[in-house]
């Protein structure tokens, strides 16, 4: 079972995000405060969770925590700032937009930029440790997932709806095949030859 709060702060908003290692479409962060009575079983890390299971906790998540908000960072900023600074900024902008602002933040992971003077603590494998980032894991997963389902109606032969992005060997193939789109990760090692110069 994970614990609720990692802090004394009533306001604890947890936040984790979701398409870093993706080689198209956007990196996607949650942010949630819980309340103090909630509980969930099934609740944990959503790599851990089958696709049912994190689409039966979504609408659970969304109906009953304080507040939530979700924010994409798409591939053309992806680009310009590069992932990490891109992770961070989807986290931030997921905070920045919740009803109620947070007295204490916890970070899935080990790299957080300060928000506002808020406190945070950055926590590893935080999504597998505590409610509030399990479920922010949970949002980021499933709303980016249904944006590169979206997609995949546009350009099919990459199997987004699948793969979600990720560089499995049919995408690297298809890149290989059809070349990248505007979804795509123009910053990004596309393809594993991309290094070598033909002399």
């Amino acid at each position: 079972m994970l614990a609720l709060n990692h802090s004394d702060f009533k306001l604890e908003c947890g936040t984790d995000e979701a398409g870093r290692g993706c080689l198209a479409g956007p990196v996607t962060a949650a942010a949630v405060i819980l309340p103090e009575a909630f509980e969930n079983s099934i609740l944990n890390d959503s790599k851990q969770l089958t696709e049912k299971k994190r689409d039966l906790l979504k609408s659970i998540i969304e109906n009953e925590s304080l507040t939530f908000s979700v924010a994409h960072i798409f591939q053309e900023e992806i680009d310009k700032i590069n992932i990490l600074n891109a992770s961070i900024l989807a986290m931030h902008k997921s905070i920045e937009s919740l009803n109620t602002a947070p007295e204490f933040i916890i970070v899935d992971g080990n790299k957080f930029k300060p928000f506002k003077n808020i406190p945070f603590e950055t926590i590893i494998k935080g999504d597998g440790k505590y409610m509030s980032i399990a479920a922010a894991s949970v949002l980021a997963k499933t709303h980016r997932d249904a944006y590169m389902n979206a997609i995949h109606e546009e350009y099919p032969m990459y199997n987004w709806k699948k793969n979600k992005g990720y560089p499995t060997a049919e995408h690297r193939e298809a890149i290989k095949k059809y070349g990248i789109t505007k979804y795509h990760r123009k910053s990004f090692r596309l393809l594993p030859e991309q290094l070598k110069l033909n002399i």
